[in-house]
């Protein structure tokens, strides 16, 4: 095996360097800068060129150790290649490709295919072993299309605004809160912005990503020109005496949870729109195909459905532990696929005619 499991991650013997590590080591290589995937604390890094930006952001002192390398580029760690590709989950995410004596091994990190103007899409690499996330792992994630959800996360804007009340739109405030202000409609109003969204959407302008004008929500406060405004900002802001100072707010929240019943509820949101920055079940099994992976590993979310659907369409598939478990909502779904968004989110498994 060219990667196995360890108690800090996966780990690669023949290169002597770890992907995504749960803890500090001397070499990791890192599909993405958020939190579940960068680790504090080691002593090198490698990441993508255009990941390095948000990489040392959220590193601070201990991104001297950062290396960058581009898309497609290869470097050889101790007789191991190794290069990085899109993977389109967040600016500068990638998949880790390995080649050791004529085996291929690809890492996907998070992925999805679905576009997205904040991000480098995601590309298969083929490879004879494939290790893919299953956050949203079962049948019922379907994601509806980004078009209709922009427009209605536009018109909950516009509604709120013609009464006078601030739109409140939580969301990661690495990625997903870049890929929302970049499908809002300026025209409705100012948006605005929490710090921690701000520092990371200063990163994505350095890397040449088109936005729309924001503004520091602070800013706007001292200012009071805040009614009819969108401020988007992480989820942990709700509920705080923060938020109080904005008065009347109509809150909502953007993520693939959304697509079951009750989510919005648990959430203690007003609206929610579905939009994630990781597959769906279509995707995900579409993805593993186009790699031509014999082998894959599933890690991430619901491993299990994943799992058996692979083995039972003729893979050698197995589910592989995670410290991390990334973006969950355990309440949201049970592993039977109950508790449905309606209907229409209720579907068949995928079969072989419905892969490329």
């Amino acid at each position: 095996m060219l990667l196995r499991t360890t108690d800090r991650g996966l780990y690669c013997e023949a290169g002597d360097f770890y992907i995504d590590p749960w803890s500090p080591v001397p070499r990791a290589v890192v599909t993405h800068a958020h939190g579940d995937h960068l680790t504090w604390g080691c002593d090198a890094y490698l990441v993508s060129h255009e990941g390095a930006a948000v990489s040392r952001e959220r590193l601070g002192s201990w991104a001297a150790g950062l290396e960058s390398v581009a898309y497609g580029e290869t470097r050889s760690i101790n007789g191991v290649s190794v290069s990085l590709h899109p993977a389109g989950h967040i600016l500068g995410s990638a998949q880790v490709r390995l080649e050791y004596r004529g085996e291929v091994w690809v890492v996907s990190g998070d992925y999805k295919t679905d576009p997205d103007p904040t991000c480098t899409a995601w590309e298969p690499v083929r490879c004879h072993t494939f290790i893919t996330e299953s956050t949203f792992g079962l049948p019922i994630y379907r994601w509806p299309s980004q078009q209709h959800v922009f427009a209605d996360i536009n018109a909950w804007w516009r509604t709120n605004a013609s009464n006078g009340q601030v739109s409140l739109l939580c969301a990661y405030a690495l990625g997903k809160a870049q890929r929302l202000i970049a499908g809002l409609d300026d025209s409705t109003g100012l948006i605005l912005t929490h710090g921690a969204v701000e520092r990371m959407t200063l990163r994505y302008r350095e890397a040449g990503i088109v936005l729309p004008p924001t503004r520091h929500a602070s800013d706007a406060l001292r200012d009071k020109s805040i009614a009819g405004a969108i401020l988007v900002a992480p989820p942990s802001v709700t509920g705080s005496t923060w938020l109080r100072r904005f008065g009347e707010v109509r809150t909502a929240f953007a993520s693939g949870w959304m697509r079951v019943r009750g989510a919005r509820r648990r959430h203690g949101v007003d609206a929610g729109f579905t939009l994630s920055d990781h597959v769906d079940w279509p995707q995900l099994l579409s993805a593993v195909h186009a790699t031509g992976a014999e082998r894959v590993w599933v890690t991430h979310g619901f491993t299990g459905p994943v799992v058996r659907w692979l083995a039972e369409h003729g893979l050698d598939a197995r589910a592989i532990a995670t410290r991390w478990e990334g973006e969950r909502d355990d309440a949201a779904v049970d592993a039977t696929g109950a508790d449905t968004a309606g209907d229409s989110a209720v579907a068949d498994d995928v079969t072989p005619g419905d892969l490329p």
